[in-house]
């Protein structure tokens, strides 16, 4: 069966700050130290099972000139702009609808742009495992993360113990759960069946579309029109129309909490999601002293550091534990338990009127 993607690339990565801004938000710059934007990596890593042509690419329109940029072999008719942001269910309806008007039937694997994966062909074999599934009846899948601490940040998928699809290793979903406190995440990492969730899915667009008519049967009507829409002069104007009345929904509370037939596969293969400043010192070598280091930094007598600048010296004594950013016109200096707070600051902006900083 034909395999299709749609990469999400709409989010605005405020927990980046100062670095991510609403011009150039984090999907969009190079995190790892290799070059290359986290959206390319996620497009290089599926290209040998996805052709370029029937990968697609949700967005907003501020962005698509960032898109093309970055992505010059994707066909521009594969950028899909969102004329207002509607969360994720109306994001993956729109990628539906566009390719199903290409092909009938195929399997749509829908990925985030700013993930990062660091076993890629282990990560290809999980996703063509996943299209077994999806393949075999209207079956949703999912691709978990086997925990390897007790998070908190993150949703959690509830498994049965027995695989449905032995030779696929996709197991049955009982629920998902919300972000759990500390004593709850220890209790899912001890029971051995409970995964983080990826927020990946796998399904055939047949099958996504029928669940959304299903269960979100108001948006499922917007998105038809959109989708007979597609290729006529009315094409935009309709989308403007339509996909500001479609409800702001999560494809997990809209349709993956209420649906069965939900399987779940465990993957291994290097996952991070790249939420905060605090991933960088999970996915770039550190010093001797456990400090990550990035442009003309001097550091002394200081460990457990994220320090990223430019040209500009940045002189560090003395710290342990923070994070300090330094770009044109703003520097961000964190302790890292406090990197979540970091939204905060824009909010102080928004508040100040200082857009000009984010």
């Amino acid at each position: 069966m034909k395999k299709t993607a749609l990469i999400m690339a709409g989010g605005k990565g405020e927990r980046f700050w100062p670095k991510s801004r609403k011009s150039c938000p984090k999907q969009f710059l190079s995190i790892t130290g290799d070059g290359k934007t986290m959206i390319q990596l996620t497009v290089e890593r599926i290209l040998p099972m996805v052709d370029m042509e029937d990968i697609y690419v949700a967005t907003n329109r501020d962005y698509r000139e960032l898109v093309r940029e970055q992505l010059p072999q994707l066909p521009e008719e594969n950028i899909l702009c969102e004329p207002v942001g509607r969360n994720t269910a109306p994001c993956i309806g729109l990628g539906a609808a566009h390719i199903a008007r290409k092909y009938p039937d195929a399997v749509m694997l829908v990925l985030a742009s700013d993930h990062l994966i660091q076993k890629p062909e282990v990560f290809r074999q999980d996703l063509e495992r996943a299209c077994q599934v999806a393949e075999d009846g209207e079956n949703l899948v999912t691709l978990g993360i086997q925990p390897t601490y007790p998070e908190t940040g993150y949703g959690y998928i509830c498994h049965e113990k027995e695989p449905a699809y032995p030779e696929a290793h996709a197991y049955p979903v009982e629920r998902f759960v919300e972000k759990p406190d500390r004593e709850t995440a220890e209790r899912y990492l001890a029971s051995g069946h409970y995964l983080w969730n990826s927020g990946m899915f796998i399904w055939k667009v047949s099958t996504i579309q029928a669940k959304m008519a299903q269960y979100m049967p108001e948006a499922a009507k917007g998105l038809k029109i959109i989708q007979d829409a597609i290729g006529t002069p009315e094409q935009e104007a309709v989308l403007d129309r339509e996909f500001r009345n479609l409800p702001s929904e999560s494809v997990d509370y809209g349709i993956m909490e209420k649906a069965d037939h939900i399987y779940t596969i465990p993957g291994d293969f290097g996952w991070d999601d790249v939420g905060s400043w605090l991933a960088v010192e999970r996915i770039r070598p550190a010093d001797s002293q456990g400090n990550v280091l990035e442009g003309n930094v001097v550091a002394v007598n200081t460990s457990r550091s994220t320090i990223q600048g430019g040209k500009k010296l940045i002189a560090a004594v003395g710290l342990e534990n923070m994070i300090v950013v330094d770009t044109e016109d703003a520097i961000l200096i964190c302790s890292k338990n406090h990197a979540g707070e970091i939204k905060k600051v824009l909010e102080e902006l928004r508040n100040r009127d200082c857009l000009e900083y984010l």
